[in-house]
């Protein structure tokens, strides 16, 4: 078994497991607060969801522009200082009574204040206070998602860092913009977006209940089909949360629940296949149904690729009008978006920035303090460091460790050949069962002597060049024993060498390596 049919095997088994075992209604509310801890702690926004008082949004509106029936106000706010988020808020002129509020996050198009603004436009038009906010990947400062995706920055996952996290908070930092306007009712307030939006709808709607409706639009399917059909290649790193606790995307479908949720998916989607999509339905309607409420649950399904239809469009503007305004307005008489070239706003029309960009900003390296990483433990006593000993194991065995076996299997462990020195044995390969279906294997070497030795343990690299684990290990005590274990996945062509101006020398998979990327 390669490394790959693992992580199928695993990702079938979490999908198997999801919702499986709903609590009965009457324990909903504290099982929903253990979960939200949770989906917190995979999220990376612990302690920022625990402040007892947020950081104030200094709000800036740097341009108003007026049109028949709205009002375009270009605005920024701080979701955190210094972590800056550009948005447009599309206001109906003429308010009398607190409206609606929609927040509209948005998928990863470039220039996204622009290609999305006929939605934020037309809810405007029926009626609603729609923000628009850009991620921190494409809006006025360029950010970074796609960290482990393009730069290999892989310490994200070992610091519990999620891009996810990132746009989750700015969202509920958008919806206290929006519940703080004297023309939004804080108390009707939705989320919806496309592609990457979709995601970050599911994400903001789980995290905040102000969220009273909710419409991800192709960002949803099963966490089994991403690793299984590999679609996860097509996708960013805020698509996806550390996951931790073996969650499938149903599973966030918990803490939404009962609240309104339409689905909207295209049938013939390139990174979220349609099966996968009615799996991830089906699963949350069990959800639904086991709380009573299956009618605020709804999949639109719609023709064509990774896309908006008119047929999402409308559905989502009638399922908003329904349950923020409480107005029956069939999907035939709503009305689609305008998206001809001539109601379209230029971009200088949109643009937040008029005299360039906030001084300190971070929102362009956020990803280096999003998280406050632990400091290092005093230790004073043999008591202390078993203490802290017995702390740190425990964690690791709640998070990183929680999908291990819980019952070892037999190890089976063999010599499968041996080396000599003289008349005895210096060394070897063996082999061991870790878990059903994994054989692995290693070398060991033994030190010239006949007392026993401490052992220094090696992970040999995949694709590295032949005996470089031998010659690193050659630093090591020449009294001691040296074991080396080899990955357990399928051998394979060494990987390109980095040629980049860098000269860094590494070897890296080329989705990695900018260098790479350009050649490609």
């Amino acid at each position: 078994m390669d490394i790959r049919t693992y992580l199928c095997q695993e990702a079938r088994r979490m999908h198997a497991d999801s919702v499986q075992s709903l609590p009965p209604v009457a324990d909903w509310p504290q099982a929903r607060e253990e979960w939200l801890a949770q989906y917190f702690a995979m999220m990376g926004v612990t302690s920022h969801m625990a402040l007892t008082e947020r950081p104030p949004l200094n709000v800036q509106i740097t341009k108003e522009t007026q049109r028949d029936g709205y009002r375009i106000q270009n605005l920024y706010y701080e979701a955190l200082p210094g972590l800056y988020v550009t948005g447009n808020l599309y206001l109906p002129t003429n308010v009398d009574t607190p409206l609606p509020g929609v927040l509209y996050v948005c998928g990863h198009a470039l220039k996204q204040k622009e290609y999305y603004q006929a939605h934020p436009r037309k809810f405007a038009q029926l009626g609603f206070a729609c923000l628009l906010i850009e991620t921190i990947q494409r809006g006025e400062i360029e950010g970074h998602h796609h960290g482990t995706y393009h730069r290999g920055w892989f310490n994200w996952y070992s610091q519990g860092y999620t891009p996810a996290g990132v746009e989750l908070w700015t969202g509920v930092r958008a919806l206290d913009l929006l519940a703080s306007l004297p023309e939004v009712d804080g108390e009707r307030l939705g989320v919806t977006g496309i592609s990457g939006g979709g995601a970050v709808s599911w994400w903001v709607a789980a995290a905040d209940e102000r969220v009273k409706v909710v419409a991800p639009v192709c960002g949803t399917a099963t966490f089994a089909s991403h690793v299984c059909e590999k679609t996860v290649d097509g996708h960013c790193d805020c698509m996806f949360f550390v996951n931790a606790y073996g969650w499938e995307l149903a599973d966030v479908a918990r803490l939404i629940a009962p609240r309104p949720m339409l689905i909207g998916s295209a049938n013939r989607d390139g990174i979220f296949h349609i099966r996968a999509i009615r799996e991830t339905f089906a699963d949350t309607k069990k959800v639904y149904d086991h709380l009573g409420a299956g009618e605020h649950i709804r999949l639109v399904e719609t023709p064509g690729p990774h896309s908006y239809h008119a047929k999402s469009r409308r559905a989502i503007f009638s399922w908003f009008l329904r349950y923020l305004e409480q107005r029956e307005v069939s999907e035939d008489a709503v009305g689609d978006i305008d998206d001809s070239p001539e109601a379209q706003e230029d971009p200088a029309t949109l643009r937040v920035y008029q005299n360039g960009i906030p001084p300190a900003e971070r929102t362009s390296t956020i990803q280096e303090d999003f998280l406050t990483l632990p400091e290092l433990p005093s230790i004073a006593s043999q008591e202390e460091l078993a203490n802290v000993r017995e702390s740190a194991l425990a964690g690791l065995k709640e998070t990183s460790f929680r999908q291990f076996p819980n019952t070892p299997c037999d190890l089976a462990a063999e010599v499968e050949y041996e080396i000599g020195r003289g008349d005895t044995v210096a060394g070897g390969r063996y082999a061991l069962t870790s878990e059903g279906g994994w054989r692995l294997h290693g070398m060991w070497t033994l030190p010239d002597s006949d007392t026993d030795a401490p052992a220094v343990l090696a992970l040999r690299s995949p694709h590295e060049e032949r005996k470089a684990t031998e010659e690193w290990l050659n630093g090591c005590e020449s009294s001691w024993a040296r074991v080396i274990a080899e990955p357990p996945c399928s051998p394979g062509a060494p990987l390109p060498r980095c040629k980049s101006t860098t000269r860094c020398g590494l070897w890296k998979p080329w989705r990695t390596c900018p260098a790479l990327m350009r050649r490609r």
